[in-house]
């Protein structure tokens, strides 16, 4: 209870600090007078157009990669697991190239989240079609290899053939990760398909719970394993295909978050659900913070200093957790 109240106002803090965070300079309390109340002012238009999206995306994206890192950990039963090891990520992410490189991206300003969440549906029926519906863990993780592979090469092939210097550019710039210039339109996109990931995430504690004593004790305590696995396939693949077609690729946040809380909440999966998504929501908004705080006239991407935090910060747990083993 402690660490839910904890990891709750840890998060609301941070959404009300990234509301007033920005170029408007307007005192903090003006700010949020602006947001309840329209003052006839720019800074309102600022802060219901531009702050509240982005900060409602930053902890909607980062709670779909928490929670599906501590899913993926769960049922795969191996602290190294992370959103995009079922390569749902980065089938979105060759969906927005596409729309970019095509042009579709500049003709339609839906045309590149729609694209990416295309992508991530086909990824998630090639999934299917090769783990097979009662292929193991290991044919999940051989599966989701194959198609994030394929799916690296052909973003690689795109940029290397592109004749089109500055959508080459773009393509580079929205696979770093941004919450940049996105409005509500591109929440009410996501919000569908992260909700129905969330549905299915979120109930899957009991069933890996009983993981943890094996596959075969699981099943004979009643837990339908086909059905677990189709739904963490599912419930993945909505929650981050559809943060990756509106934010890029943000890595680091499904693999570090888990391994941060795990100890907090006795290393159950069921605990650790709940918890990395508002562990997940807590980082993305702090480094959306950040990158608008550290280098406020350059446009520093997200998923860049997500990178930057996160690889070092995992190298410290990897080193503890080594040091604490017999």
């Amino acid at each position: 209870m402690k660490l839910a109240l904890a990891l709750v106002a840890l998060c609301v803090a941070l959404f009300a600090l990234s509301l007033v965070t920005g170029h408007a300079g307007a005192p903090a309390l003006r700010s949020l007078a602006a947001l309840v109340a329209d003052d006839g002012t720019p800074l309102s238009i600022v802060m219901r157009e531009i702050r509240l999206p982005r900060a409602l995306l930053a902890a909607m994206v980062g709670a779909s990669l928490g929670l599906s890192g501590a899913a993926l950990q769960g049922y795969l039963r191996n602290p190294l697991a992370e959103p995009g090891l079922i390569g749902v990520s980065g089938a979105a992410a060759l969906g927005a190239v596409l729309a970019i490189q095509s042009g579709l991206a500049l003709q339609f300003s839906l045309a590149l989240p729609l694209a990416a969440l295309g992508m991530a549906v086909l990824a998630v029926l090639l999934i299917l079609a090769l783990a097979g519906p009662r292929g193991g863990s290991i044919t999940l993780i051989l599966a989701g290899i194959a198609i994030s592979a394929l799916a690296g090469a052909l973003t690689s092939l795109v940029l290397n053939l592109s004749p089109n210097p500055f959508a080459a550019a773009d393509i580079v710039f929205w696979t770093m990760g941004s919450l940049a210039d996105r409005s509500f339109t591109h929440l009410w996109l996501a919000l569908p398909f992260m909700a129905a990931g969330w549905a299915m995430l979120a109930g899957l504690g009991r069933g890996l719970d009983m993981l943890t004593l094996g596959e075969d004790a699981a099943q004979a305590m009643g837990t339908d394993l086909v059905r677990l696995r189709l739904l963490l396939i599912l419930g993945t693949a909505a929650s981050v295909g559809a943060a990756t077609a509106v934010a890029g690729a943000i890595g680091f946040v499904g693999l570090v978050v888990p391994h941060l809380l795990r100890p907090l909440v006795g290393a159950r999966p069921s605990a650790l659900l709940w918890a990395s998504a508002l562990g997940g929501a807590a980082m993305v908004l702090a480094a959306d913070i950040a990158v608008r705080v550290l280098l406020p006239e350059r446009d520093l991407k997200l998923g860049v200093l997500m990178a930057l935090v996160g690889a070092p910060l995992f190298l410290h747990l990897i080193y503890r957790t080594r040091r604490e083993m017999p």
